[in-house]
């Protein structure tokens, strides 16, 4: 049996247990041995519930108990999520993650020192939702040279600009992305363009081996598009997309940027709609791949978190992958294409 912990029990952490009762009997197929969740780090109690047993408020708990393998950190927010990832690999545990905010400020100290510790820092979910994008860049795309990335990763803001094309205005469409569950009580992140600014930090380390400050990258939201830019853009035959992208510049220099853009009809970006995710990656020997999917929701999210639950399992005595990510400087960044 594999012991796991889950810290925060929200959105994400809830989903996470939603996916191991539904699935448990296929996942342990696959693993040979069954996923049990030993704890839940949360301050509420949720009693009468069959996780209330599970609660625990002191994250000392779960660091000092040797059969918790693999710690899933869904807490959000950079404090204390990032102490309490980098505690659980200094006691030799995995840690699964969908947290961006901690990815993108903290990921290359992390992976170092999950290196160091023989253990694993897995993050699928942290860009794309449900769409497998980090695997494949880390895996399946190594053999190329990454030229460039570019992707609508946001699944809040490409609801609410699909709605208002359709004529329902801003405030509506925003309201109407909460009572789904496609954004947050406060969406400045997403509609501010951070969130995918976060995302593009992530996938250009991946893609470039450098972890750019977000305060680096120019960030342009969709909170002051009005509709007659949708409009204009129609008249042009194009749609706006929120757009994050970055690339190699001809100099070497990383470049990345996030901003809304009209796409014309020829753009694979044109035709994804309301809360999917599209990512194209460019490499010197494969050309353009794309993924696409549900780039928002409790179920595609924490699908992806027990993917890498079950990865982590499967390889818990394998030495862990040589992905290695240095901080860019001021000179490795480009601020123009």
């Amino acid at each position: 049996m594999i012991d796991i912990a889950i810290l925060g029990f929200g959105v994400i952490g809830g989903g996470v247990a939603g996916v191991l009762e539904a699935n448990g009997g296929h996942i342990a197929e696959r693993l040979g041995t069954g996923i049990r969740i030993k704890y839940i780090l949360d301050q509420r109690e949720f009693p009468g519930t069959p996780y209330a047993g599970l609660v625990v408020h002191d994250i000392g708990v779960i660091l000092s108990d040797p059969d918790v393998s693999v710690v899933v950190e869904a807490m959000g927010g950079v404090h204390p999520a990032a102490e309490y990832t980098a505690a659980a690999i200094e006691c030799g545990k995995s840690v699964v993650t969908s947290n961006k905010a901690v990815v993108a400020d903290r990921g290359d100290v992390l992976l170092a020192a999950a290196r160091r510790r023989g253990v694993r820092y897995l993050f699928e979910a942290s860009v794309g939702g449900g769409i497998p994008i980090i695997r494949p860049m880390t895996d399946d795309l190594a053999s190329n040279r990454i030229e460039s990335v570019r992707g609508i990763l946001n699944g809040t803001t490409n609801f609410v600009l699909s709605r208002m094309e359709e004529g329902v205005p801003y405030a509506d469409a925003l309201d109407e992305a909460r009572e789904l569950g496609y954004a947050e009580r406060d969406p400045s992140a997403d509609v501010g363009g951070f969130d995918s600014a976060r995302k593009i930090v992530i996938l250009a380390a991946l893609a470039f081996g450098k972890l750019i400050p977000i305060e680096k990258i120019s960030i342009r939201g969709i909170d002051a598009v009005t509709p007659e830019e949708l409009a204009e853009a129609k008249r042009n035959g194009c749609r706006i997309k929120l757009v994050a992208e970055t690339s190699l510049t001809a100099d070497g220099r990383i470049y990345a940027a996030v901003a809304p853009e009209a796409v014309p009809p020829t753009s694979l970006f044109y035709s994804v709609g309301g809360v999917f995710n599209a990512v194209s990656v460019t490499g010197n020997m494969l050309g353009e791949a794309v993924f696409y999917g549900r780039g928002a929701g409790r179920e595609a999210t924490a699908g992806a978190v027990v993917a890498d639950i079950i990865d982590a399992a499967e390889r818990r005595f394998a030495a862990p992958p040589a992905l290695m990510w240095t901080r860019a400087r001021d000179e490795d960044l480009s601020p123009v294409k």
